[in-house]
């Protein structure tokens, strides 16, 4: 057990603080106001090898470990957390492409998706088919070389800017063996997307109905074979939720160490906040509360990285624990900062709304109580 990054990983944690510092904290807050994406500096991002972290090498991509990438996303998060947490996403897309992607399809879709000349999209939720996702009512027909597909998705990140999509839809029977994953590329027939959804956080990552209708798709491009599909979103979520953890820590930590800032340098009754000890105590909890969850998120990370039996367990406890004490963090940080936290020019808002939503997206907090209530009871 040891608790120290080693060379590289302390080397590259160094490039996305930079990066961060850089290229996205200077422009989170006009992003988050004029709803903008930041399609320059997620291609920027990809020139450092943040496009495809556990894509394998041989792939094209930078080969990383599960680890890596949340010590990685957390670094971007403390900037930005919708940034970071749509460059999950992107990479979920990348990493299901390649791990059951045949080679032609590796070689048609991945290219592009590292070098975020095409952005991806993860299509699993519908109107009626939230936590239950099982239930998902998308269809997939086989006609002859295609299937065609009939169905709405919703709230999906990236949708309409987007140009690859990987669609859950139902090739069979009722239930998760009734469904097979496909890539869908934009501006195919019968693809279309409803309006953006007038959001509280993430406002720089556009969220749309992804619309089917009658849309043809070639055989080629089911990912895995019929009926795999939930086996396939399953497996991705497992590692989105470890990287929504970590981009909750990052929004979280970035919050603290403002309002550290704002204690040591704001002055009531004669004296600093940081004087203060019932203030004093509110920042050791904040700072002992990431720790633990940062240690949550780390075990989570190496258990999937070598495929122990617990680890959608042990990624439902860090994603639950996580994402929860994130927005607690967030919310202390901006009551530390009075009036100036509800502010925006202090950047504390936007990290709360950003973070509220993960506690929602990769599979409900309720939902992870259920994983690890069913794991806990088992017999």
């Amino acid at each position: 057990m040891d608790f120290d990054f080693n060379e590289e990983q302390a080397a590259f944690r160094t490039m996305a603080a930079d990066f961060a510092a850089n290229e996205l904290a200077p422009h989170a807050e006009a992003w988050d106001a004029t709803e903008t994406f930041p399609a320059e500096a997620l291609r920027h991002a990809a020139g450092l090898g943040l496009a495809g972290i556990y894509v394998r090498e041989e792939s094209g991509g930078t080969g990383l470990s599960r680890l890596d990438a949340a010590i990685l996303i957390e670094e971007l998060a403390a900037a930005c957390p919708s940034t970071a947490s749509y460059l999950s996403i992107h990479n979920m897309v990348a990493w299901m492409i390649d791990r059951f992607g045949d080679p032609d399809q590796r070689a048609r879709f991945l290219p592009p998706l590292l070098t975020m000349d095409s952005f991806g999209s993860y299509c699993l939720t519908e109107p009626g088919a939230g936590s239950d996702a099982a239930s998902l009512r998308t269809r997939a027909r086989i006609d002859g070389g295609e299937y065609v597909l009939d169905g709405e998705k919703t709230f999906i990140s990236g949708g309409g800017i987007a140009d690859i999509y990987i669609v859950m839809a139902r090739t069979g029977e009722a239930g998760p063996a009734g469904i097979s994953a496909f890539v869908l590329e934009k501006g195919i027939p019968g693809l279309s997307f409803g309006p953006p959804e007038k959001k509280m956080g993430w406002r720089n990552q556009p969220a749309t109905p992804v619309l089917m209708d009658g849309c043809r798709v070639p055989a080629a491009n089911r990912l895995g074979r019929e009926g795999d599909g939930f086996r396939i979103a399953m497996k991705g979520l497992d590692g989105g939720r470890i990287n929504i953890g970590a981009s909750s820590l990052g929004g979280a930590r970035g919050a603290m160490e403002a309002a550290r800032q704002h204690m040591l340098d704001r002055r009531q009754f004669g004296k600093r906040l940081a004087d203060f000890q019932a203030l004093q105590f509110k920042l050791a909890d904040m700072a002992t509360e990431l720790d633990a969850a940062r240690l949550m998120i780390h075990r989570a990370a190496l258990a999937l990285d070598r495929e122990r039996p617990d680890a959608t367990k042990l990624a439902s406890m860090a994603k639950r624990y996580a994402t929860d004490i994130g927005y607690q963090v967030c919310d202390e940080a901006l009551q530390l900062h009075g009036g100036y936290g509800y502010i925006r020019d202090y950047g504390i808002e936007r990290r709360l709304r950003d973070l509220r939503v993960h506690r929602i997206l990769e599979g409900t907090n309720e939902i992870m109580r259920l994983i690890i209530a069913r794991d806990v009871l088992k017999q």
